[in-house]
C-alpha cells in the first residue's frame, strides 16, 4: 500500500545540498517544536531562513538517516526577524551578505522582504546601498521568487516540480503567461512532460476539450508516441482515429488540427504507395534525404583499382585463408561500389570478410572509420579486426550550438568527416535519424560499406532502415550464406540458423556451447538462473560473473528483468559494511553493480579512467560498474570500460541494473556466456527474431532456461511488427524523387 502523506511546516535551518540545473535539494527543516527533519526533493533556489510548508512520504538513506521526500510543496516567506536576518544573511539575495542584512533588518524589521520587494529605494536609506544596488537586490529577488512562486503552482496542479527549472530557463519572468496561454508546450521536446498530466492541468485552467492548441499538441503527441513504436509515420486514417478516441473529440476536429499543422509546416504530409502518410518533420526530412542521397551513390560508381584480383590474392596469401567466391565477390564490390551490403548470419564469414575489404582499402590508400551504433559493438569491432573502430556518435563527435544550447553533431554536410570510406558494423540497429546524421557527414565522394543481419531485431529508435534497403534490391548486396566448417562445430551458430529457418532448436544434444534446462515454474527458472550465474558457472566451467550475461525477452513479471536483477544483485552483490547504496524508486544501486545507460545523453562528462583524456557522451545500452556512492555529494560514479563519470542522484532515471536485460537491449553485443530465459509471457515479445537475436549474442556458452513449448512457440511466431517507413517505398521511386 502507498504510504500516506506526511505534513511538515517549518524553517530552513541548513541548505546540504543544492543542484543549481535541475533544483534538486537536501535540507533541513526545523519545525515550531524545534525538531529537525531531513527533506529531499525538487525544490528549487532554497535558502536558510525560509519557510515551506511540505508534504511527503518518509524513506531511509544510509547516511542521512530517514528522510521526507517532497511531493507538494508550499513555500512560505521567512515571518520573524530572526528567520529574515537568516535568510537575508544567506546571500540568497544577490549583493546582501550578512553585514548587509543586519543593517536591513534593523531598518526594517519584520517588512524587510516588502520593502525590498514592492520599494526598494529605501533601501538607499541603508548605509553602504546605493540606489543601483538597491535596483539590483530587488531584481535578484524578484527573479528568485518567480522561480520559487512557478515551482509552487506547478505542485499545486500535481505537475512535476523539476519542470519549474527548465521552464524558468526558457520564459524567465514570462514563464507564468507562457504556461497559461499554452501549457501543452510542456509536452515538446525539452519539457517531456506527460502529456496526461498536462492534458488535465490545461483542462483545469478552463482549456475548452476542442481548443486548437490541444488538438494540435495531441496529434504531435500520437506521432511523437507511435516513434517510440519504431514508426517513421502513421497513416492519415489511424492517426485520426487515434488522436480523435485518446482526445474524447470528433474526427472532423482532428482532421482541421492536421492541416492546420500541415500548413504551420509542423508536420509532413506525403504520398506513400497509396497511403497519405503523416510525418513529424524531423522523419519526413530524414526519409527524403537519405533516398535520394543513396540512390546517388548507387548512380555513382568508385573507380576500380587496377589489378584487383592480384590484390585480393595478395590479402588472402597474407591472411593465410581461401576466400570463399561469395567473400571474393563482397571484397571486389567494396572496391567498386560507393554503397555496399554485406549481410549474413553467424558463421557465414562477415568478420573475415570486413578484414578483407579493411586490407584491400589499406592497399587503395583509402582512409577508412569503423564505426558501430553502440560502445560494446565499437569495442567488438575493434577486437575482431584489430583496428581502432568507434561509435557513430563519436565518429561525428557531439557539441552544443552556440545559438540553441542543443547537442549538434560536429560532422555534418557543412563539416563532411575527411575521409574516404566509413564501414559501419550492426547495421540493423542504426535507426532512421542516427543514419540520416551518418550520411549527411559523407563527403561527396565517399563509399559507405553497411554489414548486418537484417533477421536480428531492427533498431531501438524510428525505422527499419536496413532492412527496407535490402528489399528495395536497389541497394548492391552481397549475401553471405556459406557456414564454414568450424562454426558448424558450434551448436550455437547451428540451433541459431534453424531457428531462422523457423525450425526447433537442437535442445537435447549435450554439446559443449548450448543446453537446454527444462523448468516447470517461474520461481525454479529464477533459482536455476541465479544459481547458474553465483555457483554452477563460475564453479564448474571458469566462466566468472562479469563474463555472463542473462537475458530474457520481457521486463515485467517474474521471470522479466526487474525481477531477475533483484535477485541476481542479492546474489552476486548483497549489501555488506562500508558498501555504500542509494535507493532510487524501486532500485537500489549498489557500490560493485552492474548498470546500463538507458536513453542517450550527450551532456554527461566523462574522464579516461587510467590516464589524461575527457569527452563528453554516455549513449543507450553502454554497460558500466558503480565506482563509488558519495551521499555527502549525491552523486555516483560509474566506470564505462575506460571511461569514468559522475551522475548526480537527479539523473539515476536513466541507469537501471545489467545483470539481466532485455534482448532488445543486447542487440550489437557479444559475451562469452548468455543465460536465456525462455518462460511464459507476452506472445508479442516471444517472437522468432528475439530467439535468434539472443541465441546469436553468446560467444562461447548459451543456457536457455525456461520450457520447452516456449521455445517451440517462438520459433513458430515469425510475426514481425509492422513498422511504417516510406524509405524502400522511395528508393523504388527514386528516379521520381531526383526528378522533383
Amino acid at each position: 500500500m502507498e504510504q500516506e502523506l506526511i505534513r511538515i511546516e517549518g524553517s530552513v535551518s541548513a541548505v546540504v545540498f543544492q543542484n543549481a540545473e535541475n533544483g534538486y535539494t537536501v535540507l533541513r527543516l526545523k519545525d515550531g517544536k524545534g525538531e529537525t527533519t531531513t527533506v529531499v526533493g525538487t525544490v528549487p533556489d532554497t535558502n536558510v531562513g525560509e519557510r515551506l510548508r511540505v508534504e511527503g512520504r518518509w524513506s531511509s538513506h544510509s547516511t542521512y538517516g530517514k528522510q521526507l521526500e517532497v511531493v507538494n510543496l508550499e513555500r512560505l516567506m521567512p515571518e520573524s526577524r530572526i528567520e529574515i536576518l537568516a535568510y537575508l544573511s544567506s546571500h540568497a539575495i544577490r549583493g546582501v551578505g550578512p553585514k548587509i542584512a543586519a543593517r536591513i533588518v534593523e531598518r526594517f524589521g519584520a517588512d524587510s522582504l516588502k520593502i525590498i520587494e514592492h520599494e526598494p529605494e529605501q533601501l538607499a536609506t541603508v548605509p553602504g546601498i546605493s540606489e543601483a544596488k538597491a535596483r539590483e537586490i530587488q531584481e535578484s529577488f524578484q527573479s528568485q521568487q518567480g522561480l520559487r512562486h512557478l515551482a509552487e503552482f506547478l505542485s499545486g496542479y500535481r505537475l512535476p516540480t523539476e519542470l519549474a527549472v527548465k521552464i524558468y530557463k526558457a520564459y524567465g519572468e514570462l514563464s507564468m503567461m507562457a504556461i497559461q496561454d499554452n501549457p501543452y508546450f510542456l509536452t515538446e521536446e525539452g519539457f517531456n512532460a506527460p502529456f496526461a498530466q498536462v492534458d488535465a492541468f490545461a483542462l483545469e485552467l478552463g482549456f475548452d476539450g476542442d481548443d486548437e492548441r490541444r488538438v494540435d499538441a495531441g496529434i504531435l503527441y500520437e506521432l511523437s508516441y507511435n516513434s517510440t513504436g519504431g514508426h517513421v509515420f502513421v497513416p492519415e486514417p489511424q492517426l485520426v482515429e487515434a488522436t480523435a478516441t485518446f482526445l474524447r473529440l470528433p474526427q472532423e476536429i482532428i482532421r482541421a488540427g492536421l492541416e492546420r499543422l500541415n500548413v504551420q509546416e509542423r508536420i509532413v504530409l506525403d504520398e506513400i504507395a497509396s497511403l497519405r502518410a503523416v510525418y513529424l518533420p524531423a522523419y519526413g526530412q530524414a526519409e527524403r534525404y537519405l533516398a535520394r542521397r543513396f540512390s546517388e551513390m548507387v548512380g555513382g560508381k568508385a573507380s576500380l583499382p587496377a589489378n584487383l584480383a592480384k590484390s585480393v590474392a595478395s590479402i588472402e596469401a597474407a591472411q593465410g585463408i581461401e576466400y570463399a567466391d561469395l567473400q571474393k565477390e563482397a571484397i571486389r564490390a567494396a572496391a567498386g561500389e560507393r554503397l555496399l551490403i554485406v549481410t549474413g548470419g553467424p558463421g557465414t564469414g562477415k568478420t573475415t570478410t570486413l578484414r578483407g575489404i579493411l586490407d584491400l582499402f589499406e592497399q587503395m590508400r583509402l582512409k577508412t572509420f569503423l564505426a558501430a551504433p553502440t560502445g560494446r559493438a565499437a569495442k567488438r569491432l575493434t577486437e575482431l579486426t584489430g583496428r581502432d573502430a568507434s561509435t557513430i556518435h563519436r565518429l561525428l563527435e557531439v557539441d552544443v550550438s552556440p545559438e540553441t544550447g542543443d547537442m549538434i553533431f560536429v560532422h555534418n554536410e557543412h563539416n563532411p568527416l575527411v575521409c574516404d570510406a566509413v564501414i559501419v558494423d550492426e547495421s540493423s540497429m542504426v535507426d532512421l535519424l542516427l543514419m540520416y546524421d551518418l550520411v549527411q557527414a559523407l563527403p561527396e565522394r565517399c563509399r559507405l560499406i553497411l554489414v548486418g543481419d537484417p533477421d536480428q531485431l531492427p533498431s531501438v529508435g524510428a525505422g527499419n532502415v536496413f532492412s527496407d534497403l535490402i528489399r528495395s534490391e536497389m541497394i548492391p548486396t552481397v549475401r553471405l550464406t556459406e557456414i564454414f566448417r568450424q562454426a558448424r562445430e558450434s551448436l550455437i551458430v547451428m540451433n541459431a540458423h534453424r531457428v531462422n529457418r523457423g525450425e526447433l532448436p537442437e535442445l537435447h544434444e549435450r554439446k559443449k556451447d548450448f543446453f537446454f534446462l527444462q523448468r516447470d515454474s517461474d520461481e525454479a527458472v529464477c533459482q536455476t538462473v541465479t544459481d547458474l550465474c553465483a555457483r554452477r558457472l563460475p564453479q564448474n566451467m571458469g566462466f566468472q560473473p562479469e563474463d555472463i550475461q542473462v537475458l530474457s525477452p520481457t521486463r515485467k513479471g517474474e521471470t522479466g528483468t526487474g525481477a531477475l536483477n533483484r535477485l541476481l544483485q542479492q546474489a552476486l552483490n548483497p549489501p555488506a559494511d562500508g558498501k555504500h547504496e542509494k535507493r532510487h524508486g524501486e532500485i537500489v544501486f549498489r557500490e560493485g553493480d552492474r548498470v546500463m545507460q538507458i536513453r542517450n545523453n550527450y551532456d554527461i562528462i566523462w574522464n579516461k579512467a587510467d590516464g589524461p583524456g575527457m569527452g563528453s557522451g554516455i549513449f543507450n545500452g553502454d554497460v558500466g560498474t558503480v565506482k563509488a556512492i558519495d551521499s555527502q555529494a549525491q552523486n555516483m560514479t560509474i566506470r564505462f570500460d575506460d571511461r569514468e563519470a559522475v551522475y548526480s542522484y537527479d539523473m539515476l532515471s536513466q541507469l537501471e541494473p545489467a545483470y539481466a536485460m532485455t534482448v532488445h537491449k543486447s542487440q550489437g553485443s557479444e559475451y562469452r556466456a548468455v543465460v536465456l530465459c525462455a518462460w511464459r509471457g507476452t506472445p508479442l515479445l516471444l517472437s522468432r527474431s528475439i530467439l535468434y537475436t539472443a541465441i546469436t549474442r553468446a560467444r562461447e556458452l548459451l543456457i536457455v532456461v525456461g520450457d520447452e513449448g516456449v521455445v517451440e512457440y517462438m520459433v513458430n511466431n515469425d510475426k514481425k511488427q509492422k513498422r511504417f517507413s516510406g524509405l524502400k517505398w522511395r528508393l523504388c521511386h527514386a528516379n521520381a524523387e531526383l526528378r522533383q
